[in-house]
């Protein structure tokens, strides 16, 4: 006899491949919609991990001289550079000490440093600006800017200060979900601020918003993971190479830091122009199309009246071809 349910395993069959298919067909289509390789391949281009690297060489040895002279005139003496450093890099306890003990400078730095001494760190952190700014102007495809931009540069370092300074001074006035609030509100408005301020105003503010949360995202990730490895990695360094150790575990972080900064312009870019302006925006190119279309334009056209033809001379006729007007037979 045959039994009620013959044929309904092959049936269940074909549906299961279909759905596998359909399940393929619409995870395909979404890694397309993601555009993920486009974000893999500016990042190649943009050379990111070593742009980081540099960012993090430049803060040791430029930036964060200037800071410990800043740190060390606070009126308010909160703990000088060191206090700075361990509160980004979210450290406490026995990690933050060894912290102080590398990087706190004498109590005279300031009577021992001169106006020239001043000059010059202030000269160096200018070129970490232009470092920032250059970095910025490959991720949004932008000529160098002039000589004289330098002024701009120099303005984004004194904000920059300004902003590492309020960060420590509400460390103990605030705990909890305000300062979380200030917080992300500051760094949101830096990092959306600077860039526009760095490129001369060449890209507009909503096209630098999505780059700015995505990097208060990433230095909110790079908090929590300084936070559970680099809290008792820096304590082993320190017992195992000494003070070199706790310079390694610093210039990771700083590392990590340029990682997230230009990482996050450059998701930035990437989001603006395969998710925001399709849907927002959709009459204004993006970038590469602008850049295809002023190739386009700087390219003599072939049709324009006047213009040299493949076969055929100045006035437009091939050769040999006698013109029926001109009164030759």
């Amino acid at each position: 006899m045959i039994g009620a349910g013959d044929g309904v395993g092959p049936r269940a069959v074909c549906r299961g491949v279909e759905s596998v298919s359909q399940w393929r067909r619409g995870l395909h289509r979404a890694w397309e919609w993601v555009e993920l390789p486009a974000l893999l391949r500016r990042g190649r281009e943009l050379e990111l991990m070593h742009r980081a690297m540099g960012f993090a060489t430049l803060s040791l040895v430029t930036l964060a001289p200037l800071l410990i002279v800043v740190a060390a005139a606070d009126p308010l003496v909160r703990g000088g550079f060191a206090s700075w450093l361990s509160d980004g890099m979210g450290l406490s306890g026995t990690s933050a000490q060894v912290l102080t003990d590398v990087f706190s400078p004498p109590r005279e730095v300031i009577g021992t440093t001169s106006a020239w001494s001043i000059l010059m760190l202030a000269l160096f952190g200018v070129s970490f600006g232009g470092s920032v700014q250059n970095a910025f102007e490959r991720v949004w495809g932008l000529p160098a800017g002039p000589w004289h931009r330098v002024w701009r540069q120099a303005t984004w370092l004194a904000v920059l200060m300004a902003y590492l300074y309020q960060e420590v001074q509400t460390k103990t006035s605030l705990h909890g979900s305000p300062r979380i609030v200030l917080t992300t509100l500051t760094t949101v408005l830096f990092f959306w601020w600077g860039p526009w301020f760095l490129l001369g105003g060449q890209v507009r503010w909503y096209l630098l918003l999505p780059g700015a949360l995505a990097t208060v995202v990433g230095l909110a990730g790079l908090r929590a993971f300084s936070t559970l490895v680099f809290t008792p990695l820096i304590v082993t360094n320190a017992l195992s190479y000494g003070a070199v150790g706790t310079v390694l575990v610093v210039s990771s972080w700083l590392i990590g830091v340029g990682f997230v900064v230009y990482g996050g312009a450059l998701f930035g870019r990437w989001f603006c122009e395969h998710h925001w302006l399709p849907s927002h925006d959709e009459d204004e190119p993006t970038l590469d199309e602008a850049d295809t279309d002023q190739a386009d334009t700087d390219r003599p056209d072939a049709d324009q009246p006047g213009a040299d033809q493949p076969g055929t001379d100045r006035d437009g006729e091939a050769p040999g071809e006698e013109n029926p007007g001109d009164g030759r037979s």
